[in-house]
């Protein structure tokens, strides 16, 4: 047996969640009163098959017509499922989901607004040009009228901009809070399940740069996607943290302009400096986000302190991990940074999670360090460890083939990822050998 609680009103027999003193129904003052619902469970349909013996159909894909969107979610899309997109204000979430409704081909998809009336949104939809003629738009922020209208209307795409903003009258806390957020996002999930609509939610980002609400809302989605940039500036990166359906971390990068965001198709060109003058304090690394391999230009300055506690700057990299390559710097090498400024930037503006890139970081600060000059066409994959070690990094053989595609013909890498025999590799044990070829 199962027991709720509700309060119930004992003159028509409306039931709430809370207890108030008047009845908004029959008007009647202290006739709410406590009472225990109980249910009997049923006897339950399924039972557990052997996993060979399951039936596995075939998943249904929305493709849109950004190819680095659709690679991003592995392909599309999937159809029923429930897909997160967070950012920070302004960051430019509501374009990118708007120009992907209006730029489907004549599929039925319907923006729910719970912050901008039909109008506002009609005028970015008319910037960005509307190219679906089945696009519907509707205000709402009530969860039962969002229920409602996706019901009736059966879209094959809904987008609900904000999370934060869709209420449930019947639960209590305002609007935005916790319990709000679980029992709307659980509605919103049985409802794609049940009637196989695809529902992207918007989600906003909170002081510290995570997605506001419960922590659980990232656990009941399907998908869930970053957009980081600055809104000062023309791009955007939109960053695959979770899918079900697809590899995860991906990443695509977009260049905001008037009429939309634009998608750009190659990365590396994108993250790279069109000045390819030779400077001191550059070096070239390699990422992976997913299973594609990207360039990255990094850029290390190197100056005497004015402070009694040298600074450790790092932009787009964690600053305890670069405090950890400073003092390999500095115990294998000899460098004495213990006086020095060190400052560290990931040009682009992109935020790095990985290790691979502390050879190429370590590079950067030594160029800087001895003013030496890196060929332009040399670049670094590989982990530091603690001993001054070349570690391995995975998937090197796409960072390889990445590398010798934009023309570079010295690629770095730890002698413990012997993989290949092509003339553009070379590979070294510890971060003293490589340092000393560069300075003599």
């Amino acid at each position: 047996m199962i027991e709720k609680k509700i309060y119930q009103c004992n003159v028509c027999e409306k039931q709430y969640v809370k207890f108030q003193g008047k009845c908004d129904n029959c008007n009647e003052w202290n006739t709410i009163s406590e009472c225990v619902i109980s249910k009997k469970k049923e006897n339950y349909p399924n039972i557990p098959k052997q996993i060979q013996n399951i039936e596995i159909g075939n998943i249904e894909l929305i493709k849109t017509s950004d190819d680095e969107f659709n690679k991003l979610l592995g392909g599309g899309i999937t159809k029923g499922s429930l897909v997160l997109v967070g950012g920070d204000p302004g960051i430019g979430k509501s374009t990118l989901v708007l120009q992907l409704l209006l730029n489907l081909n004549e599929i039925k998809t319907l923006y729910i607004s719970g912050e901008e009336s039909e109008e506002q949104v009609a005028i970015r939809a008319n910037r960005i040009k509307i190219k679906n003629k089945q696009c519907f738009i509707v205000h709402a922020s009530d969860i039962n009228e969002v229920n409602h209208h996706i019901t009736t209307q059966q879209p094959i795409l809904t987008v609900i901009d904000s999370i934060q903003t869709i209420t449930n009258e019947d639960i209590d806390g305002s609007m935005g809070s916790v319990s709000q957020i679980k029992d709307i996002t659980n509605q919103l999930l049985t409802l794609a399940k049940t009637t196989n609509t695809t529902i992207i939610i918007i989600g906003h980002i909170n002081k510290e740069g995570l997605l506001a609400g419960p922590k659980v809302l990232e656990h009941m989605v399907d998908v869930v996607l970053l957009f980081e940039g600055d809104s000062k500036n023309n791009y955007r990166i939109l960053r695959s943290v979770k899918n079900r359906f697809g590899h995860t971390p991906e990443i695509a990068i977009y260049t905001m302009k008037e009429n939309g965001l634009f998608p750009i198709n190659n990365p590396s060109s994108f993250l790279l400096s069109s000045n390819y003058s030779e400077l001191s304090g550059v070096a070239i690394g390699i990422i992976c986000e997913g299973q594609r391999a990207i360039l990255i230009e990094i850029q290390a300055l190197i100056g005497v302190t004015n402070y009694t506690t040298p600074q450790r700057v790092a932009n787009g990299f964690d600053p305890k991990r670069l405090s950890i390559l400073i003092a390999i710097l500095e115990k294998k090498i000899g460098l004495k940074l213990a006086n020095k400024d060190v400052f560290v930037n990931i040009v682009g503006g992109i935020t790095i999670h990985e290790t691979s890139l502390d050879l190429a970081i370590c590079m950067a600060i030594v160029s800087s360090y001895f003013d030496i000059i890196i060929p332009r066409k040399h670049c670094f994959s590989a982990e530091v460890g603690l001993c001054g070690e070349l570690r391995t990094v995975p998937f090197i053989k796409q960072r390889i083939d990445t590398a010798i595609k934009y023309g570079f013909d010295e690629i770095i890498i730890s002698d413990e990822q012997c993989t290949t025999n092509s003339r553009n590799v070379k590979h070294f044990s510890t971060l003293e050998d490589i340092i000393g070829s560069y300075n003599g």
